[in-house]
């Protein structure tokens, strides 16, 4: 071979490559606006039931939000999909926070824990409840990736999984079944 086209066969290796470890990337990520629902002729499932600490040091549990819809954010510090669903999430926990009809809960799956968790949190500016949490229990709720969200019923139900980025509109959809009447009217005002 001459130099010229092992440099090009060089080029199309590199490119290969480059090709292989972004797609490994998305996987790992998740991809965007995947969605299953529980709903359909099945039976509710009870959502997995846990108690975690928050970045306090206080123990949080699932069954604390008992009558509230309730968010799920299965993320990492490592995941970029995970730093735009920040915003999206911090808009839909102020809107609902004083009305106190749901709670929005991030689960960080962080090996390093809090020492990593704490700072990216402060950095990107989260109003909700974080929890330090593990893959463990990330696959026990089925996340088949990062950022994963969970909608829990008020009764303690899974009512549907998303997989990926997802806008506050949509958020707010997926809420709605489940608020009031006085809720879901201030919901619109907003």
């Amino acid at each position: 071979m001459t130099p010229p086209e092992l440099l090009e066969r060089g080029r199309r290796g590199l490119a290969g490559l480059l090709l292989a470890a972004l797609s490994v990337l998305l996987l790992a990520c998740g991809e965007p606006n995947g969605s299953t629902a529980a709903g359909g002729d099945r039976p509710a499932e009870p959502a997995p039931l846990f108690t975690l600490v928050d970045l306090e040091g206080n123990d949080v549990s699932l069954s604390d939000y008992r009558g509230k819809t309730v968010i799920i954010d299965f993320w990492a510090t490592w995941c970029l999909p995970c730093v735009f669903q920040v915003p999206e999430l911090n808009k839909l926990w102020v809107a609902h926070r004083d009305r106190g009809d749901v709670a929005v809960i991030g689960v960080a799956i962080d090996v390093e824990g809090a020492k990593v968790v704490g700072p990216w949190v402060e950095e990107q500016g989260v109003e909700y409840k974080i929890l330090i949490g593990d893959e463990g229990l990330a696959n026990e709720y089925g996340a088949p990736g990062f950022p994963t969200l969970v909608v829990v019923r008020p009764d303690g139900t899974l009512d549907s999984m998303h997989l990926g980025f997802i806008e506050y509109d949509t958020l707010e959809e997926l809420v709605r079944p489940f608020a009031t009447e006085e809720t879901t009217a201030s919901t619109r005002g907003a």
